[in-house]
């Protein structure tokens, strides 16, 4: 399964967006996204609207 890398901003407390990088094996991109959006919900309690993602790129097979 490939590897990806998530990267984003969230709101983290009022006027302060706070940058996060997530890796993942999934399937496809959008799997990757979804994983992201749930980590980051539920790890720090931010409602899926308040998550802006950047990027999400595949990692080059090492």
């Amino acid at each position: 399964m490939p590897i990806y890398h998530v990267t984003g901003r969230f709101y983290a407390r009022r006027n302060y967006w706070q940058v996060f990088r997530k890796q993942h094996d999934a399937t496809d991109a959008k799997e990757a996204t979804e994983w992201a959006l749930s980590e980051i919900g539920g790890c720090h309690r931010v409602a899926r609207r308040l998550i802006r993602i950047d990027t999400v790129v595949e990692a080059p097979a090492a």
